[in-house]
Parts: structure tokens; sequence; C-alpha cells
């Protein structure tokens, strides 16, 4: 997992995940630190095993960590934390050093799957869709002390375990 843990440690990653924890210190509603994204990229990884997916595992991880990098600019500019964690994301992965970078298909791959976690499309490439299903499955609605005063429908909450 070095080009994971290349990612998690650069300088942008860090000052817009420190940002985002200060955001959401007091949130009582679902938070985006990393039990989060771990939770998603494991998910994804199962999930991804078990369709018998050609997917990399450090790029699924890539994805998962970075799908919410941007959520404290949605926060605070407004910006959909899906447009702003594309951004981000670019950033990071071409400034990676030369023994971690990903290629430029993993790349295309990664920001694909983080600008499509919130609104499936009808083409949705693989890691997209896995990114996606893992973001909402990684919710336990069903335990959440703050459930009933959530702002998501009844049909987005996940009310019984999901993998």
């Amino acid at each position: 997992m070095k080009r994971v843990n290349a990612i998690i440690t650069h300088p942008v990653y860090q000052a817009y995940y420190k940002r985002l924890e200060e955001l959401e210190q007091n949130r009582p509603f679902c938070r985006h630190q990393m039990t989060h994204l771990m939770d998603v990229a494991r998910i994804a990884y199962i999930r991804s095993l078990e369709r018998g997916l050609p997917l990399d595992k450090e790029v699924i991880y890539a994805a998962a960590v970075l799908h919410d990098i941007g959520k404290s600019l949605q926060y605070e500019k407004k910006i959909p934390h899906e447009i702003a964690s594309v951004e981000i994301a670019e950033k990071i992965l071409c400034s990676l050093p030369p023994k971690v970078v990903f290629s430029a298909e993993e790349i295309r791959v990664i920001l694909t799957a983080v600008r499509g976690h919130r609104m499936l499309r009808e083409d949705a490439e693989p890691l997209e869709q896995l990114l996606y299903e893992s973001d909402k499955a990684s919710r336990m609605c069903f335990s959440c002390p703050t459930e009933a005063d959530c702002n998501w429908s009844r049909e987005k909450k996940n009310m019984e375990i999901m993998i």
C-alpha cells in the first residue's frame, strides 16, 4: 500500500483532511474521516473480489481515501464535494514521488470514480459503481444515535447490515 500511504501523507491531502476534521468536530451525523474512508475501501475491495473484477487493490483504496477529500470546500464554499475532491485528487496523484506513481489510466479511473461517487451514472465504470455503492453501504444508520434527526430519506438509510 505504498501508493495509498503516499496519498494520505501528501501535504495537500493532510491540509484538506485536517480542515475537514476541524469542520466536522461537532457534527452529530456521519463524518468523513479515516474510519469512513477505510470502510468504503474495504467494502469496495470485497465487492470487487466477489464480482471477479480486475481492479488493483491500491487503485480501489486510492479512490476511497480521495472521494471525500474536498468536503471542506463544500462546507465553506458550497462547491459540491465530488467536484472539489476530483480537483484535489488530481493535484495529489500528479505530484506523487516517482516510486509511487499511478499510471495515467489508473489516475483516470480513480478520478472518474471520485467524480461519480454521489450520483450513479447509467454507464458507470466498474470502480465508479463500486465506490458509489460502497460509500452508501458504509453507513450504519440502524445503529446511529442521531438517525431520527438525519435528513437522509428513509430509502437512502441503511437500516440493516450491508456488505
